[in-house]
């Protein structure tokens, strides 16, 4: 019972700081919620590419002579990876648009790892688009965080 009770605490939280979140598949409240923490604010990350580097999904060049490739990134925030993952495999199950893509990429020449891999960076570049607003510059961002410290 007190899960349950915990768990529309959280949705309520969540829908409150970021309800279209809430509206990607596969993304339920425990998982927006561990987003949301990793995310912490707005301005945090400079580009897309650098919240993707902090959630460990970036590519890592794996290239050796006429072979180019990429790899997993194993570094990165972990619990907001596996938020990630559990999207990830959600997705792939129930989504007929993310099959189609997976069996894109595996056509491809990708492993089935290397196709996870893209599509959770595909995951993190829809999130960072609903956290971050547009056109918010780091500087922008930095300059409101001051002004807010000197109205204290």
């Amino acid at each position: 019972m007190e899960a349950k009770e915990l768990e529309a605490e959280i949705l309520r939280l969540v829908r409150e700081m970021a309800p279209h979140l809430l509206d990607l598949l596969g993304v339920g409240p425990i998982t927006a919620a561990q987003v949301l923490v990793s995310w912490s604010h707005p301005g945090r990350f400079r580009s897309e590419a650098a919240f993707a580097s902090f959630a460990g999904v970036s590519p890592i060049p794996a290239s050796s002579g006429l072979t180019n490739r990429h790899r997993i990134n194993r570094s990165g925030y972990r619990q907001l990876n596996r938020a990630l993952h559990t999207v990830t495999l959600i997705r792939t199950r129930l989504d007929p648009a993310t099959k189609i893509y997976v069996a894109r990429r595996m056509a491809e020449g990708k492993t089935s790892r290397d196709a996870q891999r893209c599509l959770k960076r595909t995951i993190c570049r829809q999130i960072f688009k609903i956290l971050e607003p547009p056109n918010r510059t780091r500087a922008a961002s930095l300059t409101d965080h001051a002004n807010q410290l000197d109205a204290i």
